[in-house]
């Protein structure tokens, strides 16, 4: 079926064997192919840059992407073909010098029965005004497969561990007490804290490769981290980790089995950032994200601004103006001397340099920062949403709605630059907002009490009761 190919906020992405079809996949190599002959720079001998493809460890990933590769080469592009399955930030971290574009087949953290295209150009997701280039010359010319058109394939993993680690911070990170419980949940960066590590350090979860993620959703979210949860308690590990699907999202759980939301993730690491390193420049964050940064950017000084949601959003402000520190609610953090794009491992490596540094367990870290800029309670609902939802309709149907007090709260702004989102005097709020990459509605809220943020989103499901099942 030749489905119409729209990218969300991180690709596009469809289910096997429905809409994500070798037919469907050939016709964007092809727009792709098109986009890239017509864009990407040559050197002064009229050599053209080179291009990446790679892919996760998806159902079929791997020929989808050997078919991509194909389809380039007949278009007499330079691509190389991962030899094996890595993950979307080592994608993004090769084109920061080794590749102009890099595309990746995955479908992040959707369950098994999805798979996708991603875009990267200089470290982080193509913008938006690029993919939207890409999506117009889909089906402007026919596909060119030439037989006989093999990309030559590389191993270019120890490039991406270089770029991850030094040997300075792997000695510090293993001075630590105490296991590192990995999750990985079937996804591909099974293996690669090992990689980064000591073995002895790291006591894996969920590391064997498994297409249908074992009837798990590769979320690193609340709901999907149990076993994390558990293992960490049994053990009485140091810190549990966990990595989506494609490895560019991560999620924490301290040494007491409590999973940190990144709000508090965020806020951590900024207010490290901004105490040890000096830290100057904008916060960046998409307005789903929590109120703790925007704290942290106002008593230090910084410049302050949100972004709809996607963290190609972040990554593309990052690369224009002087932003010292990016992040987005579904487990997405950047930093100025960091990585560009969201990258799971290095914000894993990142967190356990700051135990080290500080000598601190992460629920301390935590209600360090809590102490000194305020409590936050953040919880999001995903509802499956009971048929398409036009977006703007949506927006202007929920804004109308709205009072001018919600759960006690005095509503003091409300934003559409992406779904509806109220704020209230004291920086709390309530965001609703159909998902740009699943079948679903998400209503977000966070104040300073679990009983206060609970009010706030049961408020909200009643708002969108018409669009959900």
């Amino acid at each position: 079926m030749a489905a119409e190919i729209k990218f969300g906020t991180d690709g596009w992405r469809g289910v096997i064997a429905w809409d994500f079809t070798y037919e469907n996949v050939r016709r964007v190599a092809q727009a792709l192919a098109d986009y890239i002959n017509e864009n990407a720079p040559s050197d002064e001998n009229g050599k053209m840059a080179k291009v990446f493809v790679g892919y996760d460890h998806r159902f079929m990933s791997d020929l989808f992407a050997a078919d991509m590769a194909s389809i380039l080469r007949s278009n007499k592009i330079d691509v190389t073909l991962s030899d094996g399955p890595v993950p979307t930030p080592m994608v993004s971290a090769l084109t920061l010098h080794k590749f102009w574009l890099g595309i990746i087949v995955t479908a992040s953290h959707n369950p098994a029965q999805y798979n996708g295209i991603k875009v990267k150009l200089a470290g982080h997701s193509a913008a938006a005004r690029e993919t939207k280039e890409i999506e117009q010359l889909v089906d402007a010319n026919p596909v060119l497969f030439l037989f006989g058109q093999k990309a030559e394939q590389k191993n270019l993993t120890d490039l991406y561990r270089k770029y991850l680690i030094t040997p300075a911070l792997a000695k510090k990170i293993a001075a630590l007490k105490g296991l590192i419980v990995a999750d990985y949940m079937y996804g591909v960066t099974s293996g690669w804290m090992e990689k980064l590590l000591p073995n002895n350090k790291i006591l894996a979860l969920h590391a064997e490769h498994d297409p249908t993620f074992c009837g798990l959703q590769p979320d690193p979210s609340l709901k999907n981290l149990g076993e994390l949860k558990k293992a960490v308690l049994a053990k009485k590990a140091a810190v549990g980790v966990a990595f989506d699907g494609d490895g560019d999202r991560f999620g924490l759980v301290d040494e007491k089995g409590n999973y940190v939301t990144p709000c508090l993730v965020a806020a951590v690491i900024l207010d490290h950032l901004v105490k040890t390193k000096k830290l100057k420049g904008k916060v960046v964050q998409t307005l789903s994200m929590g109120y703790l940064p925007k704290r942290i950017a106002r008593e230090n000084g910084l410049s302050y601004e949100e972004v709809p949601v996607g963290f190609k959003n972040v990554a593309e402000l990052m690369g224009l103006e002087e932003v010292a520190f990016g992040v987005e609610e579904a487990g997405g953090y950047a930093w100025k001397g960091g990585p560009s794009d969201r990258d799971g491992l290095g914000v894993a490596l990142m967190w356990l340099e700051i135990m080290a540094s500080t000598k601190k367990k992460p629920s301390e870290l935590c209600e360090e920062v809590a102490k000194r800029y305020g409590a936050s309670v953040y919880v999001r609902r995903d509802l499956p949403a009971a048929k398409p939802i036009d977006k703007a309709a949506f927006v202007e149907k929920m804004r109308k709605k709205l009072p001018k007090k919600i759960a006690g709260f005095k509503v003091a702004e409300i934003s559409t630059l992406d779904g509806v989102k109220v704020y209230f005097e004291n920086d709390e709020w309530l965001l609703v907002r159909p998902s740009g990459t699943e079948p679903l509605v998400r209503v977000y809220a966070e104040t300073a009490t679990k009983k206060d943020t609970q009010a706030l989103l049961d408020f909200g499901e009643k708002l969108v009761a018409q669009y959900i099942k």
